[in-house]
C-alpha cells in the first residue's frame, strides 16, 4: 500500500469518528450530558451547551482532517480522543470501554506519524 492510500484511510478513519461524535454532541446525546456532572458541572443547561461547544469543535476537526490534515489539529485529535476514551471508566463505565475506544486515539497518532514520516522523505 502506498503511503498516499494510507495517509486517507486514516483520514476517513479519523473524520469519521471526529464527525460521527460532533454530530451526537450536537444532538445533545443526554449520557455524556450526565457525565458533566462528575466534572462539576451539575446545571443541565450549562453542560448542554458544553456539548454543543464540542460537538462544532469535533466536526471541524473531522472536517480539517479531510480537507488538509494540520499537526496541530492531529495533536488535538490524539489528546481528545484519548480523554473521550478515558472517560468512560472515570465516569462509571468498564475499563474495556476504554480499551474499546483505543482507535479513538491511535488513529489520529499512526495520521500524525505517517504524515510526519512523508515530510522527512
Amino acid at each position: 500500500m502506498n503511503e498516499k492510500t494510507l495517509s486517507w484511510v486514516l483520514r476517513i478513519a479519523v473524520a469519521g469518528e471526529f464527525i460521527g461524535h460532533g454530530m451526537f454532541a450536537l444532538q445533545g446525546k443526554k449520557q455524556w450530558i450526565e457525565w458533566f456532572a462528575n466534572f462539576g458541572v451539575s446545571d443541565p443547561s450549562l453542560a448542554t451547551q458544553l456539548l454543543f461547544l464540542i460537538g462544532i469543535i469535533d466536526l471541524c476537526v473531522g472536517i480539517s482532517v479531510l480537507i488538509r490534515p494540520m499537526r496541530f489539529v492531529l495533536l488535538w485529535a490524539v489528546f481528545w480522543g484519548f480523554w473521550t476514551a478515558l472517560l468512560r471508566p472515570l465516569v462509571g463505565e468498564p475499563i474495556w470501554d476504554f480499551v474499546e475506544r483505543w482507535a479513538n486515539w491511535g488513529a489520529p497518532l499512526a495520521l500524525l506519524l505517517t504524515a510526519q514520516s512523508c515530510k522527512k522523505k
